[in-house]
């Protein structure tokens, strides 16, 4: 099973066919790593993680999936690189290039440098998030987690509440869930909403409690601290009253698979009980995440052969 492109930008330009066939090989790569079985489907190659902004999840993820397909890795802390000294991003992913690197997951704060990267480099690139574009691996560790429940994404109703505006989380999602056939809908205050989001095939209400009714999955995002102080909305404990998902606003869907990218700010975004409650999958995206990123660097290379 292979991907017929070099690199992972993002799920807007993925086919339906190639999102399930990604999902197909997550299947497979989950059973091995939760049984412990390590993989050589990468030995010898080389994977390197480029962040230019903090990350634990996703990182570490790439860096386990890597090591659990049998790669070598190389870790860039760009704090302490010569990007520190000036040094360019084409030079750096040309440096990576003449190190014999395969496969390069750059992080970055300005949409559309993992497309410029990959331009210009002889790796693999995937996109472990870029501004406020996309984060593909993300999307579809929480498409694999509810394919994973539900049998199938097709007809799910789906509820993402949070900061929609600057979340690559939620765009990610909103390509590929409305190209799988589910419904989808945005909760978030006005000042948390991008201009035109319509138009990304999702409704959008302002009201937690009734958007949710008949929910098959409420998935919560961060919610990044300086909005607040940058006056998106008016205090953390008006959001948390509103827009926080608690037990109350959840009676019109009380069997919703609960999710959340992760970190959460708990009593914000979610309430610790929901949190940490029966419908939550939350622990278990950490998992998927790992088997996502397996299936995604074993397609690229498989294609690269």
């Amino acid at each position: 099973m292979m991907l017929r492109k070099k690199d992972l930008l993002g799920l807007k330009d993925l086919t339906k066919e190639e999102i399930e066939d990604i999902l197909d090989n997550t299947a497979a790569m989950k059973e091995a790593f939760v049984s412990g079985e390590t993989l050589d489907s990468l030995k010898g190659k080389c994977v390197a993680t480029l962040f230019y902004e903090n990350s634990t999840r996703t990182k570490n993820s790439f860096e386990t999936a890597a090591r659990f397909l049998g790669a070598r890795t190389l870790s860039i802390s760009v704090a302490t690189s010569s990007v520190q000294k000036g040094e360019s991003l084409i030079d750096t992913g040309r440096t990576l290039d003449a190190l014999m690197t395969d496969i390069i997951v750059i992080r970055h704060s300005m949409a559309g440098t993992p497309a410029l990267l990959a331009k210009n480099v002889r790796s693999s690139v995937i996109n472990g998030g870029d501004g406020m574009n996309e984060h593909p691996t993300q999307s579809l560790l929480d498409l694999f987690t509810m394919r994973e429940k539900f049998g199938t994404i097709k007809g799910l109703k789906v509820v993402m509440v949070g900061d929609i505006k600057h979340s690559r989380v939620a765009r990610s999602n909103l390509w590929a869930l409305g190209k799988l056939g589910a419904e989808t809908t945005v909760v978030a205050p006005q000042t948390l909403l991008p201009k035109g989001v319509e138009e990304l095939g999702c409704e959008v209400s302002y009201d937690l409690e009734s958007a949710v009714a008949g929910a098959n999955v409420v998935m919560g995002l961060r919610i990044q601290l300086e909005r607040q102080k940058a006056g998106l909305f008016p205090s953390i404990s008006e959001y948390g009253d509103e827009f926080g998902i608690t037990r109350d606003k959840l009676v019109a869907c009380p069997d919703a698979l609960i999710m959340h990218p992760g970190p959460v700010n708990r009593g914000i975004e979610i309430t610790s009980e929901i949190t940490d409650g029966a419908n939550s999958v939350i622990n278990e995206q950490v998992t998927n995440g790992v088997a996502v990123r397996m299936a995604v660097m074993d397609m690229l290379m498989s294609d690269a052969v």
